[in-house]
């Protein structure tokens, strides 16, 4: 029962999250720095946690084979690939370079 509790809770809680920004963004008007910088650090923590994926693994070094294909995959991103290419070549190249023992 507490677990139904716990449950429902946490879903009224995104919930009113999601419905504030709509509402208060009407409401409230941010200063054009605090919007650039909060759209600069949306933009860092996706960079962080994306290099946290990608070079680490159970608190070590997931070796390079990994990096490497983030790295494909992010070159692909920039030029503007299509996805699915994007994640293929990403996932080839991790794949094919632990094939031939590159850990």
């Amino acid at each position: 029962m507490s677990l139904l509790v716990a449950v429902i809770a946490l879903a009224a809680g995104t919930f009113a999250i999601r419905l504030a920004g709509p509402v208060l963004r009407e409401r409230t008007e941010l200063s054009p720095w605090l919007e650039r910088t909060m759209t600069d650090a949306a933009v860092v923590l996706i960079c962080a946690v994306t290099a946290t994926a990608a070079l680490m693994e159970a608190q070590t070094f997931a070796g390079v084979a990994r990096p490497v294909g983030v790295i494909v995959g992010g070159v692909l991103a920039w030029r503007k690939a299509p996805f699915v290419l994007i994640v293929l070549a990403a996932a080839a190249t991790a794949a094919g370079l632990r094939a031939i023992g590159v850990p």
